[in-house]
């Protein structure tokens, strides 16, 4: 396998700036998911690799190799599109051995090679079956296998879920990745899904306006965002009107919180306090750092949402809770609102 390397990379379509100086290093063997709202430039990057488009300036290279001149067809890249693009008059097994063909192989490697794709996915038992008699699922299982039957140097996904019912999404993101990481091929997966994200990738790249604002574990993009455009657009969070008060302290509704980072903002800076719903806290003693009252509990299973609105301000806040301490409360509760100076952001 081969690592990935996208280095100043420029894409302008007329007006549009798709893709603004775009690095990004794809370590062998390693998933990265581009991840960000329409139009942020994702698939452009993905289809710069793919060949697709070429980029107005910059450099694309797989092990260390530049690619910007070779056709889609020379690059060695495997595909998987949100459409299955399977050829319905083909069964499973021919679908997978199209790519083969193409470059020549043929006989018993090419049946030996198709039968162990389809076995990766599982699904040699349907090696016959034409698509319209495989679930979607199904079909794009076999749309991976056609990929990875070429052996690819690297594995490009275009939001290849997205087409599918959730339940399905979830298990086939977790067959993707034990796919991906039996083969140990370097991957691009591009997707919208935040979820899909953090549970699939390696490293998450979190794309805004051309250009990455974030290119850190799962785990780091969503605890220690590097910007408030990747606080706010992973996961969910609460946003509280404030004002500094000091270096390192705020106002908020009366109350002077200190812990958090101002960023050398001047005194009476208003700002937004931005922390996420598990790192909002609920007391009886009314003793926290807000006060309000409880407007809603809505059960999510095991961790359940306590909606409060504070008082005086009237800010509406989602606590995280487990179930056990959600039950605790109930609509009109008056509590006390604690947050987590460490866990909150200064926008």
């Amino acid at each position: 396998m081969s690592s990935l390397t996208l280095t100043g990379v420029r894409k302008q379509f007329a007006d549009t700036v798709a893709l603004d100086h775009f690095d990004l290093d794809v370590a062998d063997g390693e998933l990265i998911s581009l991840l960000g709202p329409s139009g942020c430039g994702k698939t452009t990057a993905l289809r710069v690799v793919a060949g697709f488009e070429h980029p107005d300036s910059g450099t694309v290279e797989v092990g260390g190799n530049p690619i910007a001149g070779l056709a889609p067809n020379k690059r060695e890249m495997g595909m998987v599109f949100q459409a299955y693009s399977l050829f319905p008059h083909l069964t499973a097994a021919e679908n997978v051995s199209f790519g083969l063909k193409m470059r020549g192989l043929k006989g018993r490697d090419a049946k030996g090679r198709v039968m162990e794709m389809l076995d990766l996915v599982g699904l040699a038992d349907r090696s016959t079956s034409f698509p319209h008699q495989l679930s979607g699922g199904q079909q794009q299982r076999v749309a991976l296998a056609r990929a990875l039957a070429i052996r690819p140097s690297v594995l490009l996904l275009d939001e290849p879920l997205s087409a599918l019912d959730a339940k399905v999404r979830v298990q086939l993101r977790s067959e993707i990745r034990r796919i991906q990481t039996e083969v140990g091929i370097t991957t691009l997966f591009v997707t919208h899904d935040q979820e899909e994200a953090l549970a699939i990738a390696d490293r998450i790249g979190v794309m805004s306006n051309g250009h990455l604002e974030q290119l850190a574990s799962p785990a780091d993009v969503y605890e220690r965002p590097a910007t408030a455009f990747v606080a706010r657009f992973v996961g969910k969070m609460n946003e509280i009107p404030a004002r500094v008060v000091a270096m390192g302290a705020v106002s908020v509704e009366g109350a002077t919180i200190t812990g958090f980072s101002t960023d050398g903002r001047a005194a009476d800076t208003p700002v937004q306090l931005l922390v996420r719903p598990e790192h909002l806290s609920l007391s009886t003693s009314l003793s926290g750092h807000l006060r309000g009252r409880v407007t809603a509990v809505s059960f999510h299973g095991p961790r359940s949402e306590v909606t409060v609105r504070t008082d005086p301000g009237g800010t509406v806040l989602a606590v995280d809770l487990p179930t056990a301490d959600a039950k605790l409360w109930s609509a009109n509760d008056h509590v006390g609102i604690g947050i987590d100076p460490d866990k909150a952001f200064v926008d």
